[in-house]
């Protein structure tokens, strides 16, 4: 059983709502034609589709997509905007879950493999990508840089949203490599606050080329955003591309 936590009816369905900032057609065109141009006219595989933020759209853009999800409800969420033939999805959890053919582009957004909790589960999901991909196919994975440099000694916590609707941070784990991040919704017309929490693993790019190199792929391309913008030390996300030997 993968180590990531399964999320609820109630997280799935207002997954969208909570999220329509970054589903945007503006906001999801560079992720878009970055993937469409790897993908080519290939097949796509994508690791925790979820409500299909963008395995959806990209099927839209003429890429055929098919997706692995660990949430059922997630699952049901995408159901109601594409039926199967169009977009299937695979029940299962991404490290070990195997989904027919063979695939040009496999890829993984919005920090999502950090949902696996270890270290193991995380090279598994590296060779699973590999298992699925045709030699010279890619892997995709967007990833936070983990923001320590903002934790002072004897800080614990470091806030990335404080704004009327929402207060959102991150409290870090430094030995076991585990961050929680902790969300506070305002929900409803009361005032109140609904409070959420996931815990993750986080990891930094060399280590995701490491497990990459165990899997039997190379970093080809890193950039600081689905733009290609430059990847720095002040970069606090990556977009990685590593590549199945021909």
């Amino acid at each position: 059983m993968t180590s990531s936590e399964v999320w609820t009816r109630e997280t799935a369905d207002r997954y969208d709502a909570e999220e329509a900032g970054h589903s945007s057609a503006a906001a999801l065109a560079p992720a878009l034609d970055f993937l469409a141009g790897l993908a080519g006219d290939g097949r796509a595989l994508e690791f925790a589709i979820g409500t299909g933020r963008v395995g959806v759209p990209l099927r839209k853009r003429g890429v055929p997509v098919a997706g692995i999800e660990l949430s059922a409800h997630m699952a049901a969420v995408l159901r109601r905007k594409v039926d199967e033939e169009t977009l299937p999805v695979s029940l299962g959890d991404m490290a070990t879950t195997v989904v027919p053919g063979e695939f040009t582009l496999v890829y993984l957004v919005y920090n999502t493999i950090t949902n696996l909790l270890t270290q193991d589960e995380q090279v598994e999901c590296f060779r699973n990508a590999a298992r699925h991909l045709s030699p010279g196919g890619r892997f995709v994975i967007e990833l936070g840089v983990p923001p320590l440099r903002f934790l002072p000694p004897g800080q614990v916590a470091v806030p990335f949203d404080v704004s009327e609707p929402h207060v959102g941070l991150d409290t870090f784990d430094l030995v076991e490599q585990m961050l929680v991040s902790h969300h506070f919704t305002r929900d409803g017309e009361d005032g109140r606050y609904r409070r959420d929490y996931s815990r993750h693993r986080y990891a930094w790019p060399a280590e995701l080329d490491l497990m990459a190199r165990i899997a039997g792929l190379a970093l080809e391309r890193r950039v600081g955003d689905w733009d290609g913008s430059p990847f720095t030390q002040d970069s606090t996300k990556h977009v990685s591309v590593w590549r199945k030997p021909s």
